[in-house]
């Protein structure tokens, strides 16, 4: 049988054509039918200066008393980190007014109603499984606005090694930005090209805390999402149920608990315990965390740092296999240094923190 000249080429490029084509309708299916994306991102941020570790200042002194009534926390979780309300008081009867008394009397009914005033415990009970409402009025690096408190713009950068099925190396980080009450904390997890994935957390900042509203997880080309409103919470499969008081997602937790260690409304402490209800795309669930330690995490460019070991127990129903473990450092505003995923009882992704960037 005769050779045809140039067969061999011409069925070469009409493969290598058709090959081409599928591939270029594989990829716009996978655009076009892609989940759309629920977040609305916030500008990159100017940030001009590095943190460096340094004393922390002396816990505040916090005054309890009862969370006020939150109109977007109207469910009352079987256990919860937050603390009950309590029926709002009867506003006291106003006096008629009396004539003006003189600089001497003024000055005296003044010291007696400071004599009389009980005093703010020194510091919240250690131990306790509770979170109490910032009381701005007895924080002493409080402003007027309770927004004050809260973090400027902050970026962590860290060195991310572990393993899955061999050795892993890459980068990671972890953004914070806040627009007046609004926030967005985002991490970015790059191995090349064995993973990349993105976790972010938007919402809002009440005077009790973080408020998730939206939270989305891409990971290489699967995007998942959870939408919390006021009073439930949507699941990428479509179930909706009860949003708890205080819950938090994967990647809100982070902030919300530096938040609360730092301004001293979860006490931390060796052998301290706190619960937090945690939203994730395979539901929600009230997880618990032991402190069993205070070690030094050796950093690349910050050197030794001290931290505080947090830990999760496991769910009584866990929904797989993966946990996180924190290390948070309060001579670094009490930002996690360390952050352990552990996949598996083999695999696992450990990042340790190289610098830290704020506005």
């Amino acid at each position: 049988m005769a050779r045809i000249p140039g067969l061999g080429r011409t069925v070469a490029a009409l493969t290598l054509a058709v090959l081409l084509a599928h591939w270029a309708v594989l990829a716009w299916l996978a655009a076009h039918w892609q989940e759309t994306s629920v977040l609305r991102p916030m500008a990159a941020p100017m940030l001009t200066r590095e943190i460096v570790p340094t004393a922390p200042a002396p816990p505040p002194v916090l005054q309890r008393k009862a969370a006020p009534a939150h109109a977007t926390r109207a469910h009352k979780a079987t256990k919860s980190i937050a603390i009950e309300a309590t029926a709002t008081p009867q506003p006291p009867a106003v006096a008629p007014p009396e004539p003006a008394a003189s600089a001497p009397e003024v000055a005296g009914s003044a010291a007696t109603a400071t004599a009389s005033a009980p005093e703010a415990p020194a510091s919240i009970p250690a131990g306790t499984n509770s979170v109490t409402p910032l009381d701005d009025s007895a924080n002493p690096h409080a402003a007027t606005n309770y927004l004050d408190i809260w973090p400027d713009d902050t970026r962590l950068i860290y060195r991310l090694s572990g393993n899955y099925r061999g050795a892993l190396h890459g980068d990671a980080q972890v953004l914070w930005q806040r627009q007046g009450d609004q926030y967005q904390s985002r991490i970015e997890v790059n191995i090349g090209w064995l993973l990349s994935m993105s976790m972010t957390s938007q919402g809002s900042i009440a005077p009790p805390g973080l408020f998730p509203r939206v939270y989305e997880e891409l990971v290489r080309s699967r995007r998942r999402s959870i939408v919390l409103d006021e009073h439930s919470i949507l699941l990428p499969n479509g179930n909706q149920v009860a949003r708890p008081q205080g819950v938090q997602d994967t990647i809100s937790q982070f902030v919300e608990l530096a938040w609360q260690f730092n301004t001293g409304q979860t006490a931390l402490q060796v052998g301290h315990s706190f619960d937090l209800w945690l939203a994730r795309p395979g539901g929600v669930d009230l997880w618990t965390y032991d402190v069993p330690e205070e070690v030094t995490v050796p950093t690349p460019r910050l050197g030794p740092v001290r931290a505080f070991h947090i830990k999760p127990r496991p769910p009584g129903n866990p929904r797989g296999t993966i946990m996180v473990e924190m290390w948070f450092a309060p001579s670094l505003q009490y930002l996690p240094v360390r952050v352990r995923l552990n996949l598996d009882e083999a695999n696992y992704v450990d990042l340790i923190v190289d610098k830290i960037e704020q506005r």
